[in-house]
């Protein structure tokens, strides 16, 4: 799955809620709708979308359906995410040593 894609689906609070909720354990439907004061349908829906975005599995136990999160995915997106982080981080540290460079040859002068 696209990063992107994954982070479409993060990007709204109930599906970030929910992924907050699996990250405790798997939950069947019918709890995680009892935690949202939207209908079953809609939380539904919610599911789906994780699930299309890969970071959700979906296991029939008898008449339940219950939802897992998949770490692995999760912890791809972090990686993909952390080289921005890790690219900004290295920009700064050069900034600043740059910057005390610069401070150390006015001193000498």
């Amino acid at each position: 799955m696209l990063p992107i894609q994954q982070c479409a689906a993060l990007g709204d609070e109930t599906r970030a809620t929910i992924i907050s909720l699996l990250a405790e354990r798997p939950r069947p439907v019918h709890e995680i709708a009892s935690t949202f004061p939207i209908s079953r349908p809609a939380i539904s829906r919610h599911l789906r979308l994780l699930k299309e975005a890969g970071l959700v599995a979906e296991e029939k136990q008898g008449r339940e359906n219950v939802y897992t999160l998949r770490r692995r995915e999760l912890r791809a997106l972090g990686v993909w995410l952390e080289q921005f982080w890790s690219l900004k981080l290295d920009r700064l540290r050069q900034a600043a040593e740059a910057a005390a460079n610069l401070d150390q040859l006015e001193m000498e002068l």
